[in-house]
């Protein structure tokens, strides 16, 4: 099969790639490069012009791949031509016309896969750097793809093994003269390997915030500045602000990164007794979106005096990782953080003035360290951001745990061996060495078309 990507923007440069056996022998009849006498070498580029019945369709730029040094372990072509979609679509139809199939979303990267040059956890980080949505996320998804947690499930699974071999002797040829695997040999394994799961799936305390961020619902009474806030966070006007209260009846919602790390910052509907149905929805919404919040920005307007809304929002906030915003600091203030009803928020109170920008980089500080956003390095340390991989580490624990107890309980040796086999099945469904074609077919289908 020969595979293609097809472009429909439009841009300086259009990419026409081509994976599979028959790659060169079907771009051989659509193009004519400048130099006819070069041979074909991997990772060189030919300049040259594609073809129809001699009449030229554009001038283009060639790059040749042989396999197995290629993305797909294939070989390979990429046509680089210029970006029109009309242009695009001509070359397109030239190469499904001379024997070309188009390629479905993810397949490159599944032969890559498929072709054993990269195994399932590193095709799966190539999803995550497409669609990072901050620089750590995407630094994450290039730490997976060098095969950094991929070599970490190896060492445990030889772990594993070495341990494993002797047993396996023992179980299925007890009258050769091989030497015993001791409790305490299995024991000591264990302990091992579920120390170091235990440290992988801790990592995905991490690698969530890294990949899923921080899910910041912004609530208050209307008019206390909740779209004031936002825009001065984002330091656009995205929400709209007004003198009337109620503006805001559905939600807003917008990213920016902090300290690498994405917030998804949401602003709600105004709580207060609503007035007509389309409010009390906005506002049963905002109830929902906070209870389901990461973390709460919960704003009151220190201009005023709190009211019965206002003390049903410090209900709401009080078993939450919240943060208590005094809006208009720079008006004179009537409610402060003396106030006896957020005598249990003394540290989560930040004074701002939304209107003016004065401390937004103190809410900003203040999200970091509640996150310890700091903390999270990537240089030299593996994590965990994918829920697929952090189950099965999940799994692989307990199936540690239950050989562990099956040890204690001093069961035969064969029945500690079938708990065993389970975590190294679960450690291989990570890497793709035991997984089912449904589960391969799931995963590539959330890729793009041409990659």
């Amino acid at each position: 099969m020969h595979q293609y990507l097809r472009h429909h923007g439009i841009g300086g440069i259009g990419i026409i790639r081509m994976s599979g056996e028959k790659s060169f022998e079907i771009l051989s009849k659509i193009f004519e490069p400048k130099n006819k006498t070069d041979k074909i070498k991997g990772y060189t580029i030919k300049y040259g012009h594609i073809k129809e019945d001699n009449e030229i369709i554009d001038e283009v730029l060639v790059s040749y791949f042989v396999a197995p040094k290629s993305y797909t372990a294939e070989n390979m072509c990429e046509i680089n031509s210029h970006g029109g979609v009309v242009v695009v679509r001509k070359i397109l139809e030239l190469c499904l016309k001379n024997g070309a199939e188009l390629a479905k979303p993810g397949e490159f990267t599944q032969r890559a896969f498929l072709n054993g040059r990269i195994d399932l956890l590193q095709a799966e980080s190539v999803i995550d750097i497409i669609d990072a949505k901050s620089e750590k996320e995407a630094k994450a998804g290039v730490k997976q793809l060098e095969g950094l947690l991929s070599k970490e499930i190896k060492e445990i699974k030889q772990e594993i093994m070495d341990v494993m071999v002797n047993l396996e002797v023992t179980i299925d040829y007890p009258e050769y003269d091989v030497e015993e695997v001791t409790k305490e040999e299995l024991s000591t394994m264990l302990e091992k390997v579920e120390k170091k799961l235990k440290i992988l799936e801790k990592s995905f305390d991490d690698g969530k915030l890294i990949k899923e961020g921080i899910k910041t619902a912004i609530i208050g009474k209307p008019n206390a500045g909740k779209s004031s806030l936002l825009n001065a966070i984002l330091k656009e006007n995205r929400a709209i602000v007004t003198e009337y209260e109620g503006t805001t009846r559905d939600t807003i919602e917008e990213f920016i990164t902090i300290d690498g790390i994405p917030l998804k910052l949401i602003d709600t509907a105004g709580i207060r007794n609503a007035k007509d149905e389309v409010e009390k929805i906005g506002i049963e919404k905002t109830r929902q979106i906070a209870q389901s919040a990461d973390l709460i920005i919960a704003i009151f307007d220190a201009n005023r005096e709190l009211t019965a809304e206002d003390k049903e929002i410090l209900e709401i906030i009080k078993d939450k990782k919240a943060i208590v915003i005094l809006n208009k600091s720079d008006l004179k203030q009537i409610t402060t953080p003396e106030n006896k009803e957020f005598k249990n928020f003394k540290d989560q109170i930040i004074k701002i003035s939304a209107l003016n920008g004065e401390g937004i980089d103190q809410v900003k500080e203040k999200i970091t360290n509640l996150f310890k956003i700091k903390e999270i390095e990537l240089d030299n340390e593996i994590v965990v951001t994918n829920l697929r991989h952090k189950n099965l580490i999940t799994k692989a624990k307990e199936s540690v745990q239950e050989a562990k107890n099956t040890l204690e309980a001093n069961m035969p040796i064969d029945i500690v061996s079938i708990n065993i086999k389970d975590i190294l099945e679960n450690l291989n469904t990570i890497t793709g060495e035991e997984v089912s074609e449904e589960i391969i077919n799931e995963i590539f289908a959330k890729f793009c078309l041409g990659k």
